[in-house]
């Protein structure tokens, strides 16, 4: 690989990186969490699977805190609390009507929890303008989650990898 091709995927990685952190508020301590506190946000994640697989409006009401803002490429401004993540999920099943998220691996420091999931589904309804096509598709999605004091989500980052570059320059309008 060339000097320049390795100065230029370095270039994209940072932006990608300060993108994410300029976009999103990153509310909440960053501070010493107890091994206690790690353990409950973590089964606390194992909880939001279930929780968003099944569109648990309790689940959501006791695991998402109210005020908690997410961002969706579905619009330009965010919903909030565990209502209004359920509704994200509640969009992606009119066209797929059996997305499920597989929890794959997690990391938790601080308030922080990082999530890998295997995101499935077949594209069997309408979604975003596009009639079905029956294809199924497997993605691999990251996600970090973050906690409050009392172990409820008040925000998540998704790392949007290739789709930001591809929004960005134009070749996916949402």
């Amino acid at each position: 690989m060339s000097i320049r091709l390795k100065s230029l995927c370095a270039v994209v990685a940072l932006c990608l990186i300060c993108a994410c952190q300029a976009t999103h508020n990153h509310s909440g301590p960053a501070g010493n969490y107890s091994v206690s506190k790690l353990e409950r946000n973590k089964a606390a994640m194992k909880r939001f699977e279930t929780m968003i697989n099944s569109c648990d409006d309790a689940l959501a009401a006791e695991l998402v805190d109210a005020k908690a803002p997410f961002y969706t490429p579905a619009s330009k401004e965010p919903v909030y609390g565990g209502q209004g993540y359920l509704g994200i999920v509640r969009f992606m099943r009119k066209g797929f009507s059996d997305v499920q998220w597989k929890l794959e691996e997690m990391v938790a420091e601080g308030n922080v929890v990082a999530v890998r999931w295997t995101c499935t589904g077949t594209h069997d309804g309408v979604f975003m303008g596009r009639k079905p096509t029956g294809k199924h598709f497997s993605a691999s999605v990251m996600n970090f989650y973050y906690f409050n004091e009392e172990g409820k989500i008040i925000n998540d980052i998704a790392a949007e990898g290739m789709i930001a570059i591809l929004r960005q320059i134009g070749l996916v309008k949402y």
